[in-house]
């Protein structure tokens, strides 16, 4: 993978969260995104020990920076202002559930042509 390729990893759970971090073992910079309140539900849904990462979160995680922002909307314009300097954009939400938050395929797009 060539260098310098950004990555806005809006992914959870195993398919989506180990292709971003594929990538980011391949050299890419993936900046996931997280849901501010609790964090991605990787991080909690199987710790080893209470209030730690688990390491099922730490293991498909590595190498990524990490933001949160999802849930609330007034925080949809940094999501849109990061997608115009990403090169790809990762999700495996449940349907209908970006556009929801305002983050869709025509927001996303819309944001890149502004």
């Amino acid at each position: 993978m060539r260098a310098g390729i950004r990555v806005l990893d809006l992914t959870q759970f195993e398919a989506g969260t180990s292709c971003t971090e594929m990538l980011a073992w391949l050299g890419a910079d993936v900046i996931k995104v997280e849901e501010p309140t609790r964090g991605d539900p990787g991080r909690y849904g199987r710790p080893e020990k209470p209030g730690l990462d688990s390491s099922y979160f730490l293991t498909l995680n590595a190498n990524k920076k990490s933001i949160t922002s999802i849930s609330s909307i007034p925080r949809v314009v940094p999501v849109l202002e990061m997608v115009k300097s990403a090169d790809i954009v990762a999700e495996n939400q449940a349907p209908g559930a970006l556009e929801q938050r305002g983050f869709g395929y025509e927001a996303l797009s819309a944001s890149t042509r502004a």
